[in-house]
């Protein structure tokens, strides 16, 4: 590997990519044990693909906000070091994929230049900050949240409070009460609202908490029903610090937020939460409203175009654009189907719509995009590139419009194919049930898996990826689950699984549901009050014939997109990284954490130094008991664990507790006596550890 090295104007940045790539060097010298590589790479957005020497690049956007010249700058790095491709994510990010580990630090330093981040894009720490992509435009919004998630975004990147915890956090602001954020599956999800007090509007939210999809969706609880804007930032703080102390860390299938809600119950969670504003960096926050500058206004076409076909405008029209709360404007949502944007595509995309749109340009959760500030008189010209392009297809946010991800295309965990399945379906529902173009209170989504990156566990209809042993023979099989999908102001509801049926079986299912639906329905019932009323053992019913394998074709022993007999290669999944139980290896850490709390504190950022002081104490502490042969669950158990196994059994010595001493971390409110004297004595611990370890 050939060295390389930029000059950034962020040192930061500089020092992480230089950083990646000493790490690579480390790595591939066999001076880095595998397991903590992943960890590390996967925190700088790096994570492997299913096909062996490549990786794939995720770039973090916060709430999908992208410019015309960010979206070329990452077409070109697609060209460079990818694939030639732009893959849109349910979480507004953009992943590239086919890239060699040798060439990411490279890559990044050339996103870095448009101030484009891969930092904590995957891993086990806060993921990318999502948001309705109408905010800032929404008729319905109390105020625009952006600003609001950037702040949030901002915050906690680098924040050592959640750097490595059990698991990832997601968290989400939708502009309204239709929840288009989808806050209910969210380990954090934030509803804006606005107060009148003493004759002034005072803004607020809403909080959603220990939600998730994943293998077992959880709805989440709502937590406070009017949460002052200056208190968003220090309740995350307050709770992040809580998951990192109390979650799971050995079991990453239980190490989600949502568990630690479950097992210890809410009241509980809530209360470790409030005893912890002690500690936290701060107590109030106040959010710059105008951190979001409003890009140019496009002006008026000088021309109007004819549209190339008038009646497929004016269905487009209706589905696809929106009247802005900015009166005279337009929103406009383009369908990208599977997500996928070929580079070239790209760049005649932003060539066409520079003067004619905002720049800024917002994806969406269903892998589509939105286009803001679009004048009436530009519409037909914007129909115009879009059907050139072959994305002016009617029915966004449709029954006709699948959600998918990427499926056995790129991912370890992919089952099925689910890309092209959602293909196939669309092309299906445009072309024999049309009356469902514009259905949008049923949708469709699709996982590879049982994950739910696709997002099924939120669908009307939802398929995940799986297989089926019949005469000895695996079947390419999908599992449906129907009844979930959005209610509205922090409520949802989770799908309910059904039955298992061959994949190339998935548009008999699809067109028995639809075609149930439109015969048996009450007048203006929606899809959950219909599948209320029939109760599930009725779709059960419905679909049993679907489901019966006594009669399976040659064809359906062959997944969608494919040739050749169907197999269940499913690697190791990395979406929430891995567990790192290797002794010298946490030692090394827990020096390195050391090394990190003496520059905070040098710099007068007590509150980072103590967190980093009291990490190093926990890996310490971790480091001696996988020594003895305990694993402890939680950093909890971790300090709880270690005076049961060396300070009670006289090995260490504390004037109290190695739980008092650790834990003075959320007694004392962050000062530059208390970082110092943490650290000296944190310090002396790692010190004497090594030198006891080192003895025996």
């Amino acid at each position: 590997m050939q060295s390389f090295r930029t000059e950034l104007e962020n040192p930061v940045v500089e020092q992480e990519i230089i950083e990646l790539e000493r790490k690579i060097r480390e790595f591939q010298a066999g001076q880095i044990p595998e397991e903590k590589f992943r960890s590390l790479r996967l925190a700088r957005g790096v994570y492997g693909q299913s096909q062996a020497g490549v990786q794939m690049v995720r770039i973090k956007l916060p709430f999908g906000r992208v410019t015309f010249r960010q979206i070329l700058k990452i077409a070109d790095i697609a060209d460079e070091y990818g694939s030639g491709n732009l893959h849109l994510t349910t979480r507004q990010d953009i992943q590239i994929h086919y890239v060699s580990l040798d060439k990411t630090p490279e890559l990044w330093a050339k996103l870095a230049e448009d101030d484009i981040t891969l930092r904590e894009a995957c891993g086990n720490t806060v993921r990318n900050i999502t948001a309705s992509p109408t905010a800032g435009i929404d008729p319905d919004e109390p105020f625009d949240v952006s600003p609001y998630a950037q702040a949030t975004f901002e915050y906690f990147l680098r924040n050592p409070i959640c750097a490595e915890m059990g698991r990832k956090f997601k968290i989400a602001f939708s502009s309204s009460d239709k929840d288009t954020a989808y806050s209910y599956v969210h380990d954090f999800g934030f509803i804006p609202k606005v107060r009148l007090e003493n004759g002034s509007e005072v803004r607020g939210f809403k909080v959603m908490m220990g939600g998730g999809l994943g293998a077992q969706p959880m709805l989440a609880y709502e937590v406070n029903d009017f949460l002052p804007e200056d208190d968003l930032i220090p309740y995350i703080e307050a709770t992040l610090r809580i998951f990192d102390r109390h979650g799971e860390r050995n079991n990453r299938n239980k190490a989600r937020f949502k568990y630690l809600v479950q097992s210890k119950g809410l009241d509980e969670v809530l209360r470790l939460i409030e005893e912890e504003k002690t500690a936290i960096k701060s107590k109030t926050f106040k959010i710059n409203r105008e951190s979001i500058v409003q890009a140019q206004i496009p002006g008026t076409p000088s021309e109007r175009e004819t549209p190339v076909d008038e009646a497929a405008f004016s269905l487009w029209k209706s589905t696809n654009v929106f009247e802005q709360k900015q009166k005279g404007y337009h929103g406009v949502f383009v369908k990208v189907l599977t997500g996928d944007i070929p580079t070239d595509k790209a760049r005649t995309l932003v060539a066409g719509l520079k003067g004619y749109i905002a720049d800024d340009i917002r994806i969406t959760q269903d892998q589509n995009l939105l286009f803001k500030f679009v004048r009436e008189e530009a519409l037909p010209h914007i129909y115009n590139l879009l059907h050139s392009l072959g994305y002016a297809k009617a029915g966004y946010n449709s029954t006709s419009d699948v959600t998918t991800c990427p499926g056995t295309d790129t991912c370890n965990l992919g089952i099925s194919n689910s890309t092209e399945m959602a293909r196939v379906l669309e092309s299906y529902i445009h072309e024999f049930h049309t009356d469902f173009v514009k259905e949008t209170d049923l949708k469709i989504k699709i996982s590879g898996c049982m994950n739910s990156c696709g997002q099924h566990g939120l669908a009307h209809i939802g398929f995940h990826g799986s297989s089926s042993k019949v005469g000895g023979k695996v079947v390419p099989a999908a599992q449906v689950m129907l009844g979930g999908g959005t209610v509205g102001n922090g409520l949802g509801r989770v799908a309910e699984r059904i039955t298992k049926v061959p994949t190339k079986r998935v548009l008999q299912v699809v067109d028995v549901l639809l075609t149930d639906f439109k015969r048996n329905r009450e007048q203006e019932e929606n899809f959950h009050a219909y599948y209320d009323r029939q109760t599930k053992d009725y779709f059960y019913q419905l679909l049993k014939p679907l489901a019966d394998t006594s009669n399976l074709t040659d064809e359906e022993y062959v997944d969608w997109g494919h040739e050749g007999t169907f197999s269940t290669a499913i690697g190791v999944g990395e979406c929430a990284g891995v567990i790192i139980d290797l002794v010298a290896t946490l030692l090394l850490e827990a020096e390195e954490k050391l090394e990190w709390a003496k520059l905070a504190i040098e710099k007068e950022q007590w509150a980072d130094g103590i967190y980093h002081t009291y990490s190093s104490f926990v890996w310490t502490a971790k480091a001696l008991l996988l020594d003895k042969g305990v694993s402890s669950r939680t950093q909890a158990l971790v300090i709880e664990d270690f005076d049961k196994h060396y300070v009670q059994e006289g090995i260490f010595n504390f004037p109290s507790t190695f739980s008092d001493r650790v834990l003075q971390i959320n007694k004392y409110e962050p000062s530059k006596e208390f970082a110092e004297t943490y650290l000296i004595q944190a310090t002396a611990f790692y010190l004497e550890a090594r030198e006891k370890r080192q003895v025996s």
